[in-house]
């Protein structure tokens, strides 16, 4: 029995293009159509598995659709001198009623069965004319951007001006309003320095006048006690005084 032609419709049917530099991860498309009435299974596979990323590599497809496959190029060392061996291989088989049993079905397919497509990878690389060409255009775009802007109407100027304008002014006032704002306080914070010094000014006096009226107090308190102890020792002295005359008196006379 003869092997199965691909249902599916490639495209790119034979060629994945990369464009350089490879520098960069660097992706082309492929495209999966489904051209029958049945539901199509595909795996997509390479022979350098690290230096590609296949998104998505594997599903089903169902009948009248179109798949599109990401295929992401690595970032390597190009060397023109070198051709590229790297190869796809895109194999389809119809799908089975039950999809549960997809994973058994790609182990256990009879190669009758399978349907394969196989692509080759190419690498293009920008030659020094493409180089000039795009620079050329880019630089051309840049002067008529320029160009258009010179030209542009003076309307645009003038309201851009008043637009600006209108922002100072509302910048002013902002500033304004936050001047008076901070002269307010610093007003307020004079005030209650003020205050301050007014009240330490009255707390030092009275401290001065409670001092002076206790050394008043303890004045008074010894010289009344010094009026005392003399009142109290005159008595005691007139006593003595007499006691010496009588004696003297009664001496006078006895002798």
């Amino acid at each position: 029995m003869s092997k199965l032609e691909q249902v599916l419709v490639l495209d790119p049917p034979s060629d994945l293009r990369f464009k350089g530099p490879f520098t960069d991860v660097v992706t082309t498309s492929l495209t999966l159509k489904n051209p029958s009435d049945k539901r199509v299974c595909f795996k997509v596979k390479t022979t350098a598995p690290r230096r590609y990323c296949v998104r998505p590599n594997s599903g089903i497809i169902d009948a009248g659709v179109i798949v599109t496959i990401s295929v992401m190029l690595q970032p390597f060392d190009y060397d023109p001198n070198e051709k590229s061996k790297h190869k796809f291989m895109v194999q389809s088989i119809f799908a089975p009623p039950n999809e549960s049993e997809l994973d058994a079905m790609w182990k256990d397919v009879k190669p009758d069965d399978l349907m394969d497509s196989k692509l080759r990878c190419v690498f293009d690389l920008p030659s020094e004319n493409n180089k000039v060409k795009d620079v050329e255009g880019s630089s051309d775009v840049a002067v008529q951007n320029s160009s258009k802007a010179a030209d542009g109407p003076v309307v645009a100027a003038a309201s851009s001006k008043t637009v600006s304008a209108s922002v100072d002014d509302s910048e002013m006032k902002k500033l304004s309003e936050e001047c008076k704002r901070l002269q307010a306080e610093m007003g307020k914070l004079t005030d209650e320095n003020r205050q301050l010094k007014d009240d330490g000014v009255r707390m030092r006096r009275a401290a001065q006048h409670s001092d002076h009226m206790t050394s008043n107090q303890t004045g008074s308190s010894s010289s009344s006690m010094m009026q005392h102890t003399t009142a109290a020792s005159l008595p005691s002295l007139l006593v003595v005084i007499a006691a010496i005359f009588i004696g003297f008196f009664i001496g006078k006379f006895v002798l």
